[in-house]
């Protein structure tokens, strides 16, 4: 009974999970230290459920010199932050908003924040 695994064989392919933000999305940040922070979503991961976002998170990293003469550096970059806390944000009326799908007059679907009744797409 212990020896066997939580992972089934043949099975490797780790799930996408849908997200409700995609690249290019300008979002507030909900929870955590960066609470309240806005910014533009610069990569996502959806195998991981998580977002980079613009100026959130912000850490540094202690890069080390590669040649002889060569300084050593302090480089900051955004680590990922999990996509359930962060939510669309309308630059227009500065709220945040959940959103929901909707037709246009021509038959294309489109994202819609629910608050204000913005198209994002």
């Amino acid at each position: 009974m212990a020896s066997q695994s939580k992972h089934k064989k043949g099975n490797n392919a780790p799930t996408r999970y849908k997200m409700h933000v995609k690249k290019g999305d300008t979002v507030q940040v909900i929870t955590g230290r960066d609470k309240g922070k806005v910014g533009e979503i610069l990569r996502t991961l959806p195998k991981v459920s998580q977002v980079v976002v613009k100026g959130v998170n912000v850490k540094t990293k202690h890069v080390k010199p590669q040649q002889e003469g060569e300084s050593g550096q302090i480089a900051t970059f955004e680590a990922p932050i999990h996509s359930s806390n962060v939510m669309l944000y309308s630059s227009k009326e500065k709220v945040t908003s959940r959103i929901c799908y909707s037709f246009t007059e021509e038959g294309r679907k489109v994202r819609m924040l629910k608050k204000t009744g913005e198209i994002i797409d």
